[in-house]
């Protein structure tokens, strides 16, 4: 049952006293423990944002959504993509349809259009930087819903290794281009997208269980680690000394484990807003909650641009070849 946590209650004061403020709620199939909330200011507009995890229980979230429908300004899917897309295709995940659809009056938003414009403009921006180089390895745990970083990475001359299959399948098979992953997931996601969500990604309590290294190999050869945080930390080894890890939706607690295995540099490809990064879904919530862009396709780079939101680099430990850079 949705109760009023203390951020909907300041909401509820501020519109007493007759100033907007505008809500919005991640509900994620995540972890509980990961709940968070924080008062935001995107163009120019106040927006009390809300994560609240369901631990894995796809009811529970659909009756949440249901009991947000007409009382906030966006819901954003967490813990769940609706969409992947991939080139000119895009796939529907089952579940996350259902739970789309449990709105009927709120926009619901998963972060699919962050992902598929910004992302590209971050790894742009860290490439044209000097913070990576062309010729690194570069391991993305999952590159279906992340097509976009991952053909960025590839035009500008690093080398891919798309995880898709090792850790979604365990399956013993780098996808090494992005033609080979649009190759697959024409073959593959038609029925991925059916399957109950748990069986393809980390949910509820697997969040934040201890990691499984058994994939350790694939992490050692690379020199930057990307995509989902959820994914990282699922399968992540002993130590990541001297990586470049770009992902997002991290806390405090996430980074101080970064920074324990040694991770030169994290960036996370959403802004640190009052002390943590926010998954994609609530960046394109608060957006669509403050830019009135609610339907089609918008041009999502341009609504980032107008917010002035950017990614986060923050050096944790000192380049194992000498010095920080």
């Amino acid at each position: 049952m949705f109760s009023e946590s203390p951020i909907m209650a300041v909401y509820n004061d501020v519109h007493r006293m007759g100033r907007l403020v505008k809500t919005v709620v991640s509900v994620s199939l995540g972890s509980r423990q990961r709940d968070h909330e924080a008062t935001l200011t995107l163009l120019g507009e106040t927006v009390a944002v809300r994560r609240q995890g369901t631990d894995g229980n796809l009811e529970a979230a659909v009756n949440l959504i249901q009991a947000l429908d007409g009382q906030v300004d966006a819901i954003g899917l967490g813990g769940i993509d609706r969409y992947l897309v991939v080139r000119n295709r895009r796939y529907e995940i089952q579940d996350a349809a259902r739970l789309a659809q449990a709105a009927v009056k709120t926009p619901v938003v998963d972060g699919s259009g962050i992902k598929d414009t910004f992302e590209r403009a971050l790894i742009e921006s860290l490439h044209e930087d000097g913070v990576i180089a062309p010729g690194q390895t570069v391991l993305m745990v999952s590159s279906m819903d992340r097509f976009g970083m991952a053909e960025t990475f590839e035009r500008l001359g690093y080398q891919l290794v798309a995880g898709d299959l090792i850790f979604a399948s365990h399956i013993h098979y780098p996808i090494r281009t992005a033609d080979e992953l649009e190759e697959l997931a024409r073959k593959l996601l038609p029925s991925w997208v059916r399957l109950p969500f748990h069986q393809l990604y980390p949910v509820g309590d697997a969040q934040v269980s201890d990691a499984d290294p058994r994939f350790h190999e694939y992490f050692d050869a690379a020199d930057i680690i990307a995509g989902d945080f959820h994914y990282i930390r699922r399968y992540m080894p002993e130590t990541l000394a001297g990586k470049v890890v770009i992902t997002n939706t991290t806390t405090p607690e996430d980074v101080a484990l970064f920074a324990a295995k040694g991770v030169r540099l994290l960036v996370t490809t959403t802004p640190v807003l009052a002390g943590r990064s926010f998954g994609t879904n609530v960046i394109e919530a608060a957006l669509v909650a403050v830019s009135g862009v609610q339907s089609g396709d918008p041009d999502w780079g341009a609504v980032v641009a107008r917010a002035g939101l950017q990614g986060t680099r923050r050096q944790l430990n000192a380049n194992p070849r000498g010095g920080a850079s």
